[in-house]
């Protein structure tokens, strides 16, 4: 695989189980592409992201993540919003079946949720994001 972050990710999804599982990310992987305009990456812990931003809290603390993401994990579909600044309950209102958490949305069966507005929630996110830190592709 070496340094190339196409073929490693689909190495990933084509090893990713169960099939389900699988089928969920490569539903999500299109929707996310399409909502971003980034290509994935691999990130830490299983996650998927999408675009990059560099951050530094006023603790000095500092590094880079991913702009928003997602990660198949074996209950639920975690989809990560970052940072988690906006309420976004009137998108939330109209996605389908879903729980949250700070700075993401849980989804357990992709097919109950509405594409369309997962893509609005998505950009609306990268757009919140960015009145924050800059997003820019991932490295």
């Amino acid at each position: 695989m070496g340094d190339d972050p196409d073929l490693a990710f689909q190495v990933w999804l084509e090893n990713l189980s169960p099939a389900r599982r699988q089928s969920d990310a490569r539903t999500l992987d299109g929707l996310f592409r399409r909502a971003t305009g980034f290509d994935p990456r691999l990130w830490a812990n299983g996650v998927v992201g999408y675009g990059a931003y560099d951050y530094t809290y006023a603790s000095g603390r500092s590094g880079t993540w991913c702009a928003t993401g997602f990660a198949p994990r074996a209950a639920k579909l975690s989809i990560y919003i970052l940072p988690g600044y906006t309420d976004f309950c009137d998108i939330l209102a109209r996605l389908g079946p879903h729980t949250k958490g700070k700075s993401c949305v849980y989804i357990t069966r992709l097919d109950r949720i509405d594409p369309d507005v997962l893509v609005e929630l998505i950009r609306a996110g990268i757009a919140d994001l960015a009145t924050y830190w800059p997003v820019r592709a991932a490295p």
